[in-house]
């Protein structure tokens, strides 16, 4: 790429250190923010000729005016710097994070006996917050069981020790029901209500155990002191927490205190599910949605990832599961890529969730807006197979015969990526004997073309030969013949390795096992060869009566399939009597079925 004197005046200056780097246009507008370990190095990578294959890259190296860069101790810095700038920004070409949510969280005041309560507004008054919830649900899961388990007050009165010594307030409703102990007329002591403060923040931390363990040996105190009526309503608490800690989602109790983090991604974005695991236990999930602008690795959204929901969820856990290496050293975290076990199994369920997560929005989207999911994958697949336009009408082609004999093709039809059935169309080979696929697709190409020529119908975007390197060139034998070469978009897909053939190139393409380009191709191959196979079926049952039935003098095909339909197979009609074949049809063409398998021959 080409360097103004400004651009590189500014890369000569560049210092190795850590930091983020951001790209201005000419309207000093920011377009583009990155991190690095160095930033000469890697800011100097994006000007090096040939460097990107990605044609966005390209673009935004072109409309770079300025750089200015920020120098920071380490590259964890860096990276929370990079995705608050982001955050802030938005620039252009910079992964786009889709999640714009605001979230509840539990906040527990900064006030003599503090009220719990839920918040979707965050202020520093030095107030504890818990969060933040991607579920309401289990947020008030969470506050349901503290209510069960606590009386706190939910008055906003100032509980000033000299206001409550000169008996300034009353009780109220809350206190006669049975849901506040009343601290505001001292039946309730500051030492007592912070201790249940204490707990209650052990049960959000997920510390369900601690507090049980704490409840249990309170529960024989009040026992050995005979106060059974106490002791039972602290049982009455540990029963509780045990009902609400079966619901939560238990793995292992050896397993604590740990984030795990799983990626899928396709063309345009990547999604990543997060969970927080304390004492055994999920008490979090969430899942984001990054959408990709320079074609960004798995590991470059995956890092940007854990960044962001570490930083949201305020996690400090040591340890974080993962499911392969990151180059990026975050501090005082230990990253493992478990191969087995309770963490394996972790692994798993978050790439499940995540999974789920990713088919669900792309269902959404296409109920949504269908025409536009569609044009999405059509879009892509013009990319992909790189065709001139869209494949809005695909016909795909495959042959199929049994040891040679009964030899016929299929052509299945999809419009705008859905099965169109209707026009789906069956051949008997004609031309060719014996098993020739090359000669077959041949004549199946031709014919069927050369018939949309003279009935002038509409010719397909996109031929799909079912097949590698052979039949695509005997299928390009025709197409030459009809003078079509060019005119339409065909390829070759190989069953083994689903290899991809284009027209006079010997080396294959593979797509990704993911994309919807190869799942349509499949699909439709798929259609063809079920397509295929029945009516392969239907032409050998008929080809077997006519060897043996239809050579009976009188029996035509239509008598021999009546046989076939009462008697079930050949075998029961050679064993059935004269009568009961005259039954199904008539004397005569009884008496000659019955005289053909009983006398000798």
């Amino acid at each position: 790429m080409e360097k103004s004197d400004h651009i590189q005046s500014i890369i000569r200056t560049l210092p190795d250190n850590p930091g983020v780097y951001q790209y201005f246009d000419v309207d000093g507008k920011i377009i583009y923010v990155g991190k690095a370990k160095n930033l000469k190095k890697r800011v100097s990578s994006y000007f090096n000729k040939d460097q990107y294959e990605n044609g966005k890259t390209q673009v935004l190296v072109k409309k770079i005016s300025d750089i200015k860069f920020i120098i920071v101790d380490t590259e964890i810095d860096a990276l929370l710097l990079e995705n608050n700038l982001i955050k802030k920004y938005q620039p252009r070409y910079n992964v786009l994070l889709k999640d714009d949510k605001t979230y509840p969280w539990i906040c527990i005041k900064n006030e003599r006996f503090p009220r719990v309560f839920s918040t979707r507004i965050v202020v520093k008054d030095g107030s504890s917050y818990f969060g933040p919830y991607a579920s309401v649900r289990v947020m008030n899961m969470v506050l349901d069981l503290i209510k069960q388990l606590y009386k706190l007050r939910n008055c906003n009165l100032k509980l000033e020790d000299s206001a409550i010594k000169a008996n300034k307030f009353k009780v109220c409703l809350e206190y006669h029901i049975g849901n506040c102990k009343a601290p505001c007329v001292g039946k309730e002591t500051i030492i007592e209500y912070d201790q249940t403060i204490a707990e209650i923040k052990e049960i959000i931390k997920g510390n369900i155990s601690t507090v049980a363990k704490h409840l249990k040996a309170l529960l024989q105190q009040r026992i050995e002191k005979m106060d059974f009526e106490n002791a039972q309503l602290i049982k009455e608490k540990i029963n509780l927490l045990e009902k609400f800690q079966s619901k939560s989602t238990v793995v292992s109790p050896t397993i604590n205190n740990v984030d795990v983090f799983s990626i899928v991604s396709d063309e345009k974005a990547g999604y990543v599910n997060f969970l927080k695991v304390i004492n055994g236990a999920i008490i979090q999930g969430h899942t984001i949605e990054l959408k990709k602008k320079l074609d960004e690795s798995d590991e470059e959204l995956l890092t940007l990832a854990i960044a962001e929901l570490r930083e949201r969820f305020n996690s400090d856990s040591k340890e974080v599961i993962i499911p392969f290496a990151l180059e990026t050293v975050f501090p005082n975290v230990e990253f493992t890529i478990p191969q087995r076990g309770d963490k394996k199994h972790l692994l798993e369920l978050s790439e499940r969730n995540v999974k789920y997560y990713k088919n669900e929005k792309i269902k959404q989207e296409s109920l949504v807006d269908p025409e536009r999911h569609t044009k999405r994958i059509l879009e892509q697949m013009k990319k992909d197979l790189h065709l001139t336009q869209e494949p809005r009408h695909i016909e795909c082609f495959d042959n199929s015969n049994f040891q040679g004999a009964f030899p016929v093709a299929a052509m299945t039809v999809f419009k705008d990526a859905k099965p169109s059935k209707k026009e789906y169309r069956h051949f008997n080979i004609k031309t060719v004997e014996g098993p020739d696929d090359f000669a077959s697709m041949e004549e199946v190409i031709y014919r069927r073309y050369k018939r949309v020529l003279e009935e002038k119908l509409p010719l397909p975007e996109l031929i799909v030969i079912d097949g590698g390197k052979g039949q695509l060139s005997s299928a390009m034998e025709s197409l030459e013949k009809l003078g079509l070469r060019g005119k339409v978009g065909i390829i070759g897909i190989a069953k083994k390795l689903e290899e991809i053939y284009f027209p006079n190139d010997s080396i294959p393409i593979y797509l990704d096992k993911r994309s919807e380009t190869l799942k349509i191709i499949q699909q439709i191959r798929d259609e063809a060869h079920r397509f295929g196979i029945t009516h392969h079926r239907s032409k050998r049952d008929k080809g077997t009566l006519k060897t043996e039935l239809t050579e009976i003098e009188g029996i035509s095909t239509a008598t021999a399939q009546k046989l076939l339909t009462h008697f079930k197979s050949v075998k029961n009609i050679k064993e059935a009597k004269e009568p009961e074949l005259a039954e199904v049809i008539g004397k005569a063409k009884a008496k000659s079925v019955f005289l053909f398998y009983n006398t000798s021959r």
